[in-house]
């Protein structure tokens, strides 16, 4: 059964659209409550001291981050979707505990003038990739390539601490992860289009939460490489 025969093609595109704008309220949704976490972690004494007074601790946490995104990624199609949902939002909030430190590093205007960039720059790049008719897939394969070697470099300027080499790796993760915000926005879209169209109305909606939450990563790091840039740290 064709697409057109299922929806006809104005159908088709509305409904493209509202998936769409779906996968954008589930990534507002979650920087929302990323933000709200990293606040009140950064304006309290008592969670401050707890995220950031162990350093075990806390990279504890960031390990359970790492852990939370793996299992939904290899276990949504097995999971119900409240329960991706749940997961989701738990990844959201604890990604903003672990960020609060942007918070006490650097000062307020930096952070909001660096939120500013990220949101226009992200804006323009998702568009992009959502309504060009180039196939980004060739782009995506290299980024993500690109994106394997960034984790081995900054790996290893933490034993190192290579002032060249973090000024490489900032530069590198920024392009990166611009690239990225399009490669994804187009993937989640003709991800999206085939569900629609095939009538998967519970797998559409679990595609819609796994699209908001690659994009969600992608504003997040370039977000935190825009900060590196414009520097501005509190004395």
């Amino acid at each position: 059964m064709g697409y057109e025969k299922n929806y006809g093609e104005t159908s088709a595109a509305r409904v493209a659209q509202v998936t769409m704008s779906k996968v954008y309220g589930w990534m507002t949704l979650a920087l929302v409550a990323s933000a709200i976490a990293a606040y009140y972690t950064a304006s309290g004494d008592t969670m401050r001291s707890l995220v950031f007074g162990n350093k075990l601790g806390f990279f504890g946490l960031m390990m359970a981050e790492v852990a939370l995104v793996v299992y939904l990624s290899a276990r949504i199609t097995r999971l119900s979707f409240g329960a991706a949902a749940a997961l989701f939002g738990g990844y959201s909030v604890l990604n903003g505990v672990t960020m609060a430190g942007v918070l006490l590093i650097y000062s307020s205007s930096t952070v909001h003038a660096a939120f500013l960039a990220t949101a226009l720059t992200f804006g323009v790049m998702s568009f992009v990739g959502y309504t060009t008719e180039k196939d980004l897939t060739s782009i995506g394969s290299y980024l993500m390539m690109a994106l394997v070697g960034l984790i081995i470099g900054t790996l290893v300027n933490v034993f190192f601490h290579l002032t060249w080499l973090q000024s490489l790796i900032t530069y590198a993760g920024l392009i990166i992860f611009v690239g990225l915000t399009a490669y994804d926005t187009q993937r989640v879209k003709n991800t999206l289009n085939y569900a629609n169209a095939a009538g998967y109305e519970v797998e559409t909606r679990k595609i819609a939460l796994m699209g908001a939450l690659n994009l969600y990563l992608d504003f997040v790091n370039m977000f935190l490489y825009i900060l590196r840039l414009l520097g501005g740290r509190q004395n």
